[in-house]
């Protein structure tokens, strides 16, 4: 055990699919554990499939498992069941992202799996949980964020509701999942048996949006802003985000923009004064700002540690001189991408480095027949179950 890697000596079979699952279990490799991905031997993650395609891989797909190597089972089949159960002997960590009740008829659930493993760490991730009159319902990361109201609070200018695209629900979820397993393994230590982890992108949603949720509840659905003039302002040539919080940035913001007769007026003198004359304030500064550049307003607002930045695309972003000299972004040669990909670093883990395992997602399949010998299945058990189609092998042994 390492800083590096805390969780070395851990083995994690990962039944789950998609995002939210797929990057708990991501996380977990990251830091260590051995991770078994089992897929479906047909399609293999669904999220192999979504949106453009290198190889068998996406931009879904890399994120959420790289570090991990993968068995493709046909489950459907007794025979896949039993190599299932072979692959959990021994496992401290089990994940499943199935409607609820499926995998429980697949003989899988957490009653059954640890009768066979009583200290397996089981976690359940679905769309509204396992219990309530939703609960069988299919569920997606935009289901989710109409349910929660999070697409109601983000109205644009244009007066309609939008919804996040960054999938912000998947991944919180598969955040908060990662969280509880290692507090989980942490109490484990002092406990004679596991628990079972239920977690859902409802519940994940919900913690995300604690701050607006409780703000908007407790206003009646009208939360005052936050702490006017912060807020996203056209300029003459792009867009400048400004964030104003406290009393001395509100005057190092009026000198920044010349405006010490704003300053000096009493409507706009304190927090809740601006608060309450927020659309007055707005009628002074939006075309001041609109009539100078960008990079003009944001070397006065830098001189002034007025706390701002330009709005960058993806791409902006990555080009910028300080992400590469913090080393928040690795880029990485990966075998079914044609050119070096950006992938975010995770706090506390080392960085990702090309050509090593932590940085490479596997092909459906990749690893099956070195899992099964690992397992104990000989070389004719191995031919035999792929002869079979109940394992699909994609690697050379």
């Amino acid at each position: 055990m390492s800083y590096a890697a805390p969780f070395d000596g851990l083995k994690v079979v990962d039944l789950s699919q998609g995002v939210a699952g797929p990057y708990c279990a991501m996380m977990l490799a990251q830091y260590g554990a051995n991770v078994i991905k089992v897929e479906p031997t047909d399609t293999g993650d669904w999220s192999r499939g979504l949106g453009m395609r290198y190889g068998d891989q996406t931009a879904y797909s890399i994120p959420a498992n790289v570090g991990k190597r993968s068995i493709a089972l046909d489950l459907k089949q007794a025979a896949g069941r039993d190599v299932l159960w072979r692959l959990v002997e021994g496992a401290d960590v089990f994940v499943q992202g199935f409607r609820p009740g499926v995998i429980d008829r697949l003989g899988f659930g957490y009653a059954a799996v640890a009768a066979r493993e009583p200290r397996i760490l089981y976690v359940s991730v679905s769309g509204f949980g396992q219990t309530g009159p939703l609960a069988e319902r299919p569920a997606m990361d935009p289901v989710l964020q109409a349910y929660t109201g999070l697409i109601a609070e983000n109205v644009g200018e244009d007066g309609i509701p939008h919804r996040t695209p960054i999938i912000a629900i998947d991944m919180s979820t598969g955040m908060y999942s990662f969280g509880a397993v290692a507090a989980a393994l942490h109490a484990r230590e002092k406990l004679p048996q596991g628990r079972h982890i239920e977690a859902s992108l409802m519940q994940a949603a919900a913690g995300l949006q604690v701050i607006r949720m409780l703000g908007s509840y407790l206003e009646a659905g009208a939360p005052r802003p936050i702490s006017p003039p912060s807020g996203v302002y056209k300029t003459a040539d792009g867009w400048i985000s400004i964030t104003v919080v406290r009393p001395f940035e509100w005057e190092a913001y009026c000198r920044a923009l010349d405006l010490p007769q704003v300053h000096a007026e009493s409507r706009f003198a304190t927090t809740e004064d601006r608060q309450a004359h927020a659309e007055e304030l707005n009628a002074v500064l939006r075309p001041l700002l609109a009539a100078g550049t960008t990079a003009d307003w944001s070397a006065r607002l830098a001189t002034q540690r007025v706390m701002h930045e330009a709005l960058n695309s993806y791409t902006q972003f990555l080009q910028q001189p300080h992400v590469a000299a913090s080393g928040a972004v690795a880029w990485i040669d990966h075998p079914a991408v044609p050119q070096p990909m950006p992938l975010p670093n995770l706090i506390g883990a080392p960085p990702f480095e090309s050509g090593t395992a932590r940085a490479t997602a596997p092909r459906k399949g990749e690893h099956g027949a070195a899992i099964l010998r690992e397992h104990g299945f000989t070389a004719a058990a191995i031919a035999d179950l792929a002869a079979q189609g109940i394992v699909k092998l994609e690697d050379a042994a």
